[in-house]
């Protein structure tokens, strides 16, 4: 069964949990915060890998942004080359890469991180990606894949997945403390992805407990069946996480326990590598 074929189909796009209009509705008594530039960057965020084409009212729908201001959002975004459109709905254009290129290119996280990724997809023949927390999901910062390891979940740099089910994820959660814990537990939108998926405030609470005490996790097909993946953080000179580094597997070609013992020391010692290169 594909992805598509899992996923409802609908004439709106999906509404977002805790939406970019109460966001930005949150932060108006703020007198240099720039409403229309927030409901701009909202937009944006509104199209997704298997939502490229939108409409004003799918838009609107996703954000709870009102209409009127969509279609400035959008008319705005066009005029600046970021947008484009048929008639009726609408698309990005490559030049919303620029925005996060800036970013990639100049952050030590990321260029740092890179080469050491190629290196470990390298010599373990499996995708290698490094992630940070992004609101209730994890933002891909890099990745290295093998062309000839390919699994259904089609992932690059800016890809985001839900945290609680991911590897990455478990890790960047299990780094916050107890009281942010709980407000993301709260909030969050905890799906049944697999059969095997933690989708309990008490399953993931025990689970981060034992991240926290081992220091690195492996999640076995609970975003996807067959997808395993392991996780270590990567911390900084103070011992505080900054991101996550893992790798992921065909459940069917690498085992629990090789995971476990083969991949991750290598794991761990790329995590420290790149903490040495970045803050010593």
């Amino acid at each position: 069964m594909t992805d598509d074929q899992r996923i409802p189909k609908s004439p709106m796009a999906p509404p977002i949990v805790a939406s970019p209009a109460k966001r930005i509705e949150a932060l108006t008594g703020d007198p240099n915060f720039m409403t229309s530039l927030a409901r701009g960057l909202a937009v944006i965020h509104a199209f997704q890998e298997r939502k490229r084409h939108l409409t004003i009212a799918q838009i609107s729908h996703r954000t709870e942004i009102p209409r009127a201001a969509v279609r400035r959002c959008l008319h705005t975004l066009m005029k600046l080359g970021y947008v484009t459109t048929d008639g009726r709905t609408y698309s990005l254009l490559p030049k919303v890469l620029t925005l996060g290129h800036a970013y990639l290119s100049s952050t030590p996280l990321a260029v740092t991180a890179q080469p050491i990724l190629d290196r470990l997809s390298e010599q373990l023949h499996e995708a290698c990606s490094m992630a940070t927390l992004e609101g209730d999901e994890v933002l891909y910062i890099a990745r290295s894949a093998t062309p000839q390891r390919l699994i259904s979940v089609d992932l690059s740099v800016g890809s985001r997945l839900p945290a609680y089910c991911t590897s990455m994820g478990r890790i960047l959660l299990a780094a916050l403390d107890d009281a942010a814990l709980e407000e993301y537990l709260e909030r969050a939108d905890l799906q049944v992805k697999t059969s095997r998926t933690l989708h309990t405030p008490e399953a993931l609470r025990e689970n981060i407990a034992e991240i926290r005490r081992q220091g690195w996790v492996i999640i076995d097909q609970e975003l996807e069946v067959g997808l395993r993946s392991l996780a270590v953080p990567l911390k900084d000179s103070a011992g505080q996480v900054l991101a996550a580094l893992n790798v992921g597997t065909h459940a069917g070609r690498i085992s629990h326990k090789e995971l476990e013992t083969r991949f991750l020391p290598v794991l761990l010692e790329a995590s420290h590598e790149l903490s040495t290169r970045l803050f010593h």
